[in-house]
């Protein structure tokens, strides 16, 4: 395999592309891997790696986790040892940070200068959901407009690590 530099223009297959901007997987603008090369510059972030082979078969971008992500011993539902989960990420944490008692949405997002929703949700929302350091208040109607977010225990033992205590 092949490690190659080479222009996205030169190589795109614009049937794929509109085919994922018809899905929104993908804006159509051709700003995407500038803007995450940009941004992973801006937090300190390893490069990523960007690998084809010769024929340009395959496109593969891997990114390495950052410096300072933390890591979480997470318990897993069986009797096996915790389960160490590298995937809490910078956002995630500002989230846990900022988080105090129960915050709608709205709030979170002006607590962490962000204004973009669909960023928010994909970079620290879900995560800190899915790694169990938040929960909804309304865990049965998660489109509601009065949902709002918390702590879980995991999230405040994070945060207190972290040395700021909930």
């Amino acid at each position: 395999m092949a490690r190659h530099h080479f222009s996205f223009s030169s190589c795109r297959n614009r049937r794929i592309g509109e085919f994922l901007k018809e899905l929104d997987l993908t804006e159509g603008r051709s700003t995407g891997i500038s803007k995450i090369l940009k941004v992973i510059k801006e937090n300190g972030s390893p490069a990523p790696e960007f690998e084809t082979d010769d024929d340009r078969s395959y496109f593969l971008i891997r990114l390495p986790v950052h410096k300072d992500a933390v890591v979480v011993e997470t318990p897993v539902k069986t009797s096996a040892t915790p389960q160490v989960t590298p995937q809490v990420t910078p956002q995630v944490v500002q989230l846990i940070r900022v988080l105090d008692g129960e915050m709608n949405r709205e709030r979170l997002q002006a607590e962490l200068g962000l204004s973009a929703r669909k960023n928010f949700r994909m970079l620290y929302l879900k995560p800190a959901l899915q790694e169990g350091l938040i929960e909804m208040t309304i865990p049965e109607k998660p489109t509601s407009r009065s949902q709002k977010y918390r702590l879980t225990d995991l999230g405040r033992k994070l945060v207190a690590d972290a040395g700021k205590k909930p």
